[in-house]
Order: C-alpha cells, then sequence, then structure tokens
C-alpha cells in the first residue's frame, strides 16, 4: 500500500472515531506528516483526549498519556534517577518518563505550573533530553499532543508564549452540531455494546501496514512536494503582516495586533501547506492549501493587544483580517 492510501485511510477510521471534528483530525494528521505538536484547545467533553487516544491506537505506536495537576513535577514527566543495587553495590540509573514514547498524550497541560511545562521544552524543539548530564533521544517518531480548557477556567495556568510557539498547531475543539451529536450517542452505543462501527470498510491489508516505515516515506514525499515562488512570497507576507500591521492602513490590524508570529510561523505554515496537498493528492501547494492551515498556524503565535481584547477580538477574527488583507502577488 503507498503512503498517501494508507494516511488517507488513517484519515478515514479516525474520523469514524471522533464524529463532528473533522477538522482536528485534518490537523492531526497534517501535524504528523510534518513532524510537529498540537494543542487541542476546548472545553470538557469535546473529544480531546479522545481524538488522541484514537489516532494513537491506529498507529500502534509506543503511547503514554501524562494527565497534568497542580502537584506534577517535572520528574514526573522526564524521568529520574534511582538507586539501583547492582553486586552489593548501589548505583544511580536513570528510569524513563512517560516522555520516552512515540505519541505523548499531555492532558490538560495547564493544569500544571509552568515549571512543569517548561520541562517538554526541549523535548518537543530538539527531539532529545538532558538527564543526569547525557543528552538521551526519543524514539521516532515523536510527536506530543497537548489538550487544555480554555485559559478563563478556574485552576488553570496560561502557557508561556516561547512553549505556545513551539506547537506546530492549536486547533479549537467546539460543541458539536444537533446531527453530530445524535450520531455521537449512537456511536458510544455501538462501542457499549461491542458492535462494530458503521461504515467500517477498511480494506485487511490496512492492518498490515508498517506505520513507521510509512509515515518517514510520507514525510519524504511531503518534502518534495513544489512551491512556487509566488506561494513562498505569500507565505513570508502573511507573517510579515503580523510584525508590520501598520502596512495596512485600512485594516484594525494595527491596533489588534501587539506581538507578532515568529519566523517558526512561516517554516510551520510552508510544511502544513504542503501536507494539505499531499494528502489531496497534488505534487504543488495552491493559496487554498495556504489559506486552509493559517488559522491553525497562525492564531496561537500572536499576542494581541489590550484594545483588542477589551472589545471581544479573538485571534481567529485577526487571522480572518489578514487573510481579506493579504494578497497573492
Amino acid at each position: 500500500m503507498n503512503a498517501n492510501l494508507a494516511i488517507n485511510q488513517l484519515k478515514q477510521e479516525v474520523n469514524r472515531q471522533i464524529v463532528g471534528q473533522n477538522h482536528v483530525v485534518d490537523a492531526l494528521i497534517v501535524s504528523l506528516l510534518c513532524g510537529g505538536h498540537v494543542l487541542l484547545e476546548g472545553l470538557p467533553g469535546t473529544a480531546k483526549t479522545r481524538s488522541v487516544k484514537a489516532l494513537a491506537n491506529e498507529l500502534g505506536l509506543a503511547f503514554s498519556r501524562i494527565q497534568f495537576t497542580p502537584d506534577l513535577l517535572p520528574s514526573d514527566v522526564t524521568g529520574s534517577e534511582v538507586i539501583q543495587e547492582n553486586n552489593g553495590k548501589t548505583d544511580l540509573k536513570f528510569k524513563p518518563g512517560p516522555i520516552f514514547n512515540s505519541v505523548v498524550l499531555a492532558d490538560e497541560i495547564n493544569r500544571a505550573p509552568a515549571k512543569v511545562q517548561a520541562a517538554l521544552l526541549e523535548a518537543m524543539a530538539e527531539g532529545t533530553l538532558t538527564a543526569s548530564g547525557n543528552t538521551l533521544t526519543l524514539p521516532q517518531p515523536f510527536m506530543v499532543l497537548a489538550t487544555q480548557n480554555p485559559i478563563e477556567q478556574e485552576g488553570t495556568y496560561p502557557l508561556p508564549e516561547a512553549q505556545m510557539d513551539r506547537f506546530f498547531m492549536k486547533v479549537e475543539v467546539d460543541y458539536p452540531d444537533v446531527e453530530s451529536e445524535l450520531d455521537i450517542v449512537r456511536l458510544v452505543r455501538q462501542e457499549d455494546l461491542s458492535l462494530p462501527v458503521e461504515g467500517e470498510d477498511i480494506h485487511t491489508d490496512y492492518d498490515d501496514v508498517d506505520w513507521i516505515a510509512t509515515i518517514e516515506r510520507a514525510k519524504e514525499e511531503v518534502k518534495a512536494i513544489y512551491v512556487s515562488e509566488n506561494i513562498d512570497r505569500y507565505v513570508v507576507d502573511l507573517v510579515m503582516s503580523t510584525r508590520q500591521p501598520k502596512l495596512y492602513p485600512h485594516s484594525e490590524l494595527n491596533k489588534w495586533v501587539d506581538v507578532g508570529a515568529s519566523p517558526r510561523a512561516s517554516i510551520a505554515l510552508d510544511r502544513a501547506s504542503r501536507a494539505k496537498a499531499w494528502l489531496e493528492g497534488r505534487d504543488y501547494v495552491t493559496p487554498d492549501d495556504v489559506r486552509g492551515t493559517a488559522h491553525t498556524v497562525l492564531g496561537h503565535r500572536l499576542s494581541l493587544s489590550f484594545e483588542a481584547l477589551s472589545d471581544g477580538i479573538t485571534n481567529k477574527t485577526v487571522v480572518d483580517e489578514i487573510l481579506n488583507q493579504v494578497l497573492l502577488t
């Protein structure tokens, strides 16, 4: 089975298990292809954790779940040295923590203080971890999928800006509509009765996919997707508009944006656009690929002004305005 068919069947299967949240599954698959990490934000009960578990189960990769709480310690995430006795002698040996898995679910990441959140930074940025003076390599592929409730919820800690920038995408997870909620009730009822999911028609060779090899092959194919000079300029212009909003005098951007997106945003937008094109079976990027990933890539990298926040302006509104103002040249 070729990589594109396998990944699209993976997407199809996860969508069957997560009703009404197609945009969440799209973001997870795109980030998987780009080697990025995802932050899912939404109110309780919106299938954030279920989405991550469904992806991990389908991939069959080493998976761990870390429940972030106010009393969590950094060593609970990274691991720690333990005393072991060997031939009558005591010695210190590093015991790896749950971060040493391919798919790591950081559940309710904003329930823990900043020092615990920071324990993820090196792992997310470099794919390595420094412990006991040694640099340890994390398994590949490696993906952190974090969930959080909105920061206005009681007992939460806002993520530091540096860590927000490390997330390849941030996805807002909303409540489902009426029809989707009806489908959810029926789906859970089927699961309670141990019945097969309706419409399940994945080919038998899907079960034999070597996902590590398939993901690596897919990543190489994504890297080869063609991007024109005009699209490159469009990507950079979108990001630059967040840093130089005064260039758009007929817009409210200058009043809304306090701190713009970093160069990581340009890199992420380029990679996400190529992954989206690849998933749709094309070998080139279109402007719609860029626009289709702009909200999840740019939104969480913007710091809004006090004026924008007081007027109820959201990051989504700002990205909408950026897309309206910045034109493809």
